[in-house]
C-alpha cells in the first residue's frame, strides 16, 4: 500500500507522530510515497490545525484518509471538539491529539461510532498499535454505489405484503425510541457538513439504522438511505428491491418501477446481502443502535458500507 503525508507537522510531537507511524507502515511492507498527488496512493495522513483544517482532496473514492490534530488542551467534549474537524477535512477517520504534560493523550474519531480513546503505551508499541487499527480500515473497501435497473414486476410496483411489514416494523421501532443516531451527529456539525457526509460516505438522514425482509432465494426489500423509517411506504424511494451485488465493479444492483426517481439503498446493502447469500435461514434483519450488554461484535470498526464489515458481519 502507497501512503504519503501532507499537512504542517513541525510541532515536535506531530513531527514524532509522523516518524513513527512512518517507520512501523514501512516495516511492514508499505512504501511511503512524498507526492500526494501520487496517483497509486492508498493512504493519506493529512495533518491539520484544529482551528483551520484543511481538506486533502482525493483523487478516488479508494484513499482512504486520516486527518491528524493537535489540541493544547483537552476540551470538555472531545466528540463535539474532533468531529466536526473530521468531517471539514473530508476524512474517514480523525486521530485527535492531547497535550497532557509530558504525555500526549489520543483518541480515534470516526463518522460511525462518534470516539474512543487509544491506550496509553510508550515507543513501538504505541505505533504498533495505531498501525493495526489503522490497516484494515485503510484496505476497506467501500460499496456505496447503486446501480438501478428499471425492471421490477409490475405487480410490485406499488409494494406486498413484506414491505407493508416493513414499514410497520419501522413505525414500531420509531414508537420504541431505537432510530436515533449512535450519538447526537446533527448538534456536532451544520447541514452543510452533513450534506458533506451524506454525499461522500453515504451516512446520515432522518434516522440510523436499517431493516430489511428476503422476497426470494436471490433478492431482498430494504430501507431507503436517510429515509424516515417511521414513515415507509412508496417503493422506490423509501424501499427498494436489492437484486445483486456486482464484485468487479463494487456497486449494489436494484430493481425499481419505471416511473420513479429512485433513492440511494442504505449504505449498508452490501452487509444484509452478504447475510442473506451465507445464511438461508435468514428471512429479515433489522439494525438499530443500541447498547445490547454480551452479545458478539466485530473486532475492527470497519467503515459502514465496505465489504470488510459485512464480511465481519455474516
Amino acid at each position: 500500500m502507497r501512503f504519503t503525508f501532507t499537512g504542517d507537522r513541525s510541532d515536535p510531537i506531530l513531527t514524532r507522530i509522523a516518524d513513527g507511524l512512518r517507520a512501523v507502515f514501512t516495516r511492514k511492507g508499505h512504501t511511503f510515497i512524498d507526492d500526494p498527488d501520487d496517483a497509486g496512493l492508498r493512504l493519506v495522513f493529512n495533518f491539520i490545525d484544529p482551528v483551520k483544517p484543511k481538506t486533502y482532496r482525493r483523487k478516488a473514492k479508494a484513499v482512504f484518509v486520516v486527518s491528524i490534530a493537535l489540541a493544547d488542551q483537552r476540551p470538555e467534549n472531545v466528540l463535539r471538539q474532533a468531529y466536526p474537524l473530521l468531517v471539514r477535512s473530508l476524512a474517514n477517520l480523525c486521530i485527535y491529539l492531547v497535550r497532557d504534560g509530558e504525555q500526549v493523550q489520543t483518541y480515534f474519531v470516526t463518522l460511525e461510532q462518534g470516539y474512543y480513546p487509544i491506550p496509553a503505551r510508550g515507543g513501538e508499541a504505541y505505533f504498533e498499535y495505531l498501525y493495526d487499527r489503522l490497516h484494515p480500515l485503510a484496505g476497506s473497501q467501500l460499496v456505496i454505489d447503486n446501480e438501478f435497473h428499471p425492471d421490477l414486476e409490475r405487480p410490485l410496483w406499488e409494494g406486498d405484503d413484506l414491505t407493508r411489514h416493513l414499514g410497520a416494523a419501522g413505525k414500531r421501532l420509531d414508537a420504541l425510541n431505537l432510530l436515533p443516531a449512535p450519538f447526537p451527529i446533527h448538534e456536532m456539525v451544520d447541514a452543510r457538513d452533513l450534506r458533506h457526509i451524506e454525499r461522500l460516505y453515504g451516512i446520515g438522514g432522518l434516522s440510523y439504522g436499517n431493516l430489511s425482509v428476503r422476497k426470494d432465494p436471490r433478492r431482498f426489500w430494504m430501507s431507503a438511505s436517510g429515509v424516515d423509517k417511521s414513515n415507509m411506504k412508496a417503493v422506490g424511494r423509501d424501499i427498494l428491491m436489492v437484486k445483486g451485488f456486482d464484485p468487479e465493479r463494487n456497486v449494489m444492483l436494484l430493481s425499481v418501477p419505471p416511473n420513479v426517481t429512485p433513492r440511494r439503498v442504505s449504505v449498508d446493502a452490501i452487509e444484509h446481502w452478504m447475510i442473506y447469500t451465507e445464511h438461508p435461514q435468514v428471512g429479515a434483519i433489522v439494525h438499530v443502535h443500541a447498547w445490547m450488554a454480551d452479545i458478539k461484535s466485530t473486532t475492527i470498526n470497519y467503515p459502514c458500507g465496505t465489504i470488510q464489515l459485512a464480511q465481519s458481519v455474516a
